[in-house]
């Protein structure tokens, strides 16, 4: 009873902070320095300008010469969207496929303004929303944090781990690309390039958790379960985009495997890589990092051990 009554305390407090976790962040979605461009000549654009600085510390403003310009910092995932002054008007330049939230904040501006709204970036057809995105996302996530805890409970020798943690990677990729692109269309770009992201988001997971495990047992599974899944996904800003979370925890949370992997995969689905290095950095650290406790581990006896036959004794008459 004592025991019982200590792991509910446990759970409760558990559950008391994972609320706040997974709905703050959602709850307080707000422009932080997001980056938008303001394109065209210096006099028309001032009153813009004056009227995103004055929403103090919400958006980090890049002057661009004209519209071609400011389509390509969109494209080079330097900035979210683009307030263009042209000859006919104010135009709003948004890219969709890079935040589907800050599109809509962004629409919801231009209409203000009767002003046109452009999409430089736009969603897959299958995919209008990008909440087929962000599903399709968390599974890469589960998995990868499962084939870790797996390969660490049934996988006794070490070495083994690691192949097992590279062979996951790479069908995982090149499965999980396919389901993504081909059967539901929520991705678009190089079949290759989109595999080679998916395939890196697994590994990163799966070896993180593996590695932990390995080391440290039990403890370290949890370790990575809380670093991969229960802080990582709440912080990843795959539903809305880092910039709109509170901060600092938009920042931490691309330091985190979820947040890499989400802005990684972004970019190169919908962006031919732009905008990908940091992330993809972040994730080979974490490779390398769960990789390299995995080697140092010691390999562990199976959970099962077999079971000798008992000796019979002869029947004798």
């Amino acid at each position: 009873m004592k025991r019982a009554a200590l792991l509910a305390a446990v759970v409760i407090v558990a559950q008391a902070l994972l609320i706040p976790l997974f709905v703050g962040p959602a709850a307080n979605m707000a422009p932080r320095d997001l980056p938008i461009a303001v394109a065209g000549p210096g006099p028309a654009t001032s009153a813009i300008t004056a009227k995103l600085q004055a929403e103090e510390g919400a958006f980090t403003i890049t002057q661009a010469a004209d519209a071609t310009a400011a389509d390509q910092l969109i494209r080079d995932r330097e900035v979210y969207g683009a307030f263009v002054v042209t000859a006919s008007g104010v135009e709003v330049h948004t890219a969709p496929a890079a935040s589907p939230v800050v599109a809509t904040l962004l629409s919801a501006a231009a209409a203000e303004n009767n002003a046109k709204v452009v999409a430089v970036v736009p969603l897959p057809a299958d995919d209008p929303r990008g909440a087929g995105f962000t599903a399709g996302f968390l599974p890469l996530l589960l998995t990868g944090m499962l084939a870790g805890i797996l390969l660490v409970v049934l996988v006794p020798l070490k070495w083994a781990r690691l192949l097992g943690s590279l062979g996951y990677a790479v069908g995982s990729g090149l499965i999980g690309s396919v389901v993504l692109r081909e059967w539901l269309g929520v991705i678009t770009g190089n079949y290759w390039a989109d595999a080679a992201a998916v395939g890196l988001v697994g590994l990163a997971a799966s070896a993180l958790v593996a590695g932990l495990g390995s080391v440290f047992g039990p403890p370290g599974i949890g370790l990575g379960a809380l670093t991969v899944f229960l802080v990582g996904n709440p912080l990843s800003g795959v539903a809305g985009a880092p910039e709109l979370l509170p901060q600092p925890w938009g920042d931490v949370g691309q330091h985190l495997p979820a947040g890499a992997g989400a802005t990684l995969l972004r970019s190169v689905a919908f962006f031919d890589g732009a905008g990908s290095a940091y992330s993809m950095w972040v994730l080979i650290a974490y490779v390398v990092g769960g990789l390299a406790l995995i080697a140092v581990s010691r390999s562990t006896r199976p959970a099962v051990q077999p079971v000798a036959e008992p000796v019979r004794e002869p029947v004798t008459a």
